[in-house]
């Protein structure tokens, strides 16, 4: 049954339930709303919010959840989902928002009472997460119920998307799901916020601006890039700017500290509406440097963030990165977690303004191609209609 057979039958567009206590504002779930809304699907948000901020959430995966005041946020955050709930009406399918994994227990019961289809919306596991954030060590109790309440959770919906075909697989490994209950969705980009801006006439044309944006975590590598500013300390021009904050970030503060650094300038997190202002008067972005697991398997948002605004990338290499884009021509590949390695990238692409913006071109007609929010909500629509069916 098609999309038109399927409004006919309804005498109305799909009505997607979009439930949970993801977080509102994370680029995924924004990306998401908008890609069924492109589609012509009624959005019909029901959330109640949970977390704090990323540091809230470490705290409570470290243990902090058995504290009575976390307890009682997480009974009232479900007693608002069941009374926004009561609200929402009929609905054709009921989307987890991410993080969604402990939200599909509730959603199952109320998607089993009206017969309707549940569908996650995974992105990463918690547990791996968890797990490469040193929690293992820290508060086994809780890494062994994140791994049984995920392995469950998975069980549950009628759908799993994914991003890729690597983490599909780890998924398959780790807690037993069959692929087959997978269909892929890659990140994309907001193509709303991250477009080609003119360069600011303020920003520095003497200096190479390198920049990195992003959660100072495991996965990205960053000490990496402290390391490569210290091979390049005297190159003068060339100047490193660092965005973000995360549980990493004090190490990587006083690693940039005990180097005696002066071409690196951190910054705290920028809303994402200055955000692609901020980038635009960089000349070099940089990716994704780290070797866990979550590292090899995902295609982070910032490098279709990057490649959206029409700048030159470097990012770590890797099977899955290949499968997508092409080194010299999309982005520039160097070795992952080798300082030596991306220094060179940095200075093989300051030295040469052609490269620059040939991959800054064909990585920004890719990403046209493939990976705007219309071109991937096709794919999403598609999905939900022949669940629907």
């Amino acid at each position: 049954m098609c999309q038109d057979e399927v409004k006919r039958k309804n005498n109305r567009p799909l009505r997607v339930c979009y439930f949970g206590t993801y977080r509102r504002n994370y680029a995924r779930n924004s990306i998401m709303k908008e890609r069924l809304r492109r589609q012509g699907i009624e959005v019909v948000e029901c959330h109640a919010p949970l977390w704090i901020g990323v540091e809230d959430r470490v705290d409570k995966a470290s243990g902090g959840w058995r504290s009575l005041g976390f307890l009682r946020r997480v009974v009232r955050a479900y007693r608002d989902l069941l009374d926004q709930y009561k609200r929402v009406g009929d609905y054709d399918v009921m989307l987890l928002g991410y993080p969604g994994q402990f939200d599909v227990y509730l959603g199952r019961v109320l998607t089993w009472l009206r017969r309707r289809p549940l569908v996650l919306d995974v992105l990463m596991s918690l547990h791996l997460i968890a797990t490469e954030r040193g929690l293992h060590a820290t508060s086994p109790l809780t890494i062994w119920l994140i791994y049984w309440a995920e392995a469950i959770a998975y069980r549950l919906p009628d759908l799993l998307i994914m991003d890729t075909p690597a983490y599909v697989d780890y998924l398959e490994k780790t807690f037993g799901v069959a692929p087959e209950r997978f269909r892929l969705l890659p990140l994309g980009a907001d193509d709303r916020l991250y477009r080609p801006l003119p360069r600011p006439p303020s920003a520095d044309t003497n200096t190479t601006k390198v920049t990195f944006y992003g959660s100072f975590i495991p996965l990205h590598g960053i000490e990496h890039i402290v390391r490569a500013a210290y091979i390049l300390r005297h190159e003068t021009d060339i100047q490193f700017e660092l965005i973000g904050r995360g549980p990493e970030k004090p190490a990587i503060l006083a690693l940039a500290e005990e180097l005696e650094l002066n071409n690196i300038h951190f910054e705290e997190w920028i809303p994402k509406e200055e955000l692609a202002a901020h980038i635009a008067s960089t000349d070099i972005c940089l990716g994704v440097f780290g070797t866990t697991r979550q590292s090899l398997c995902t295609i982070q948002n910032k490098i279709y963030e990057c490649l959206a605004m029409r700048k030159p990338l470097i990012t770590g290499d890797c099977s899955l990165i290949r499968t997508a884009f092409t080194h010299g021509e999309h982005l520039y590949l160097c070795e992952r977690a080798n300082p030596e390695a991306l220094a060179d990238a940095i200075l093989t692409l300051r030295d040469d303004a052609e490269l620059r913006e040939h991959l800054a071109e064909s990585g920004y007609r890719l990403f046209q191609a493939h990976y705007t929010i219309d071109r991937t909500s096709v794919r999403l629509a598609k999905y939900l209609y022949e669940l629907v069916s």
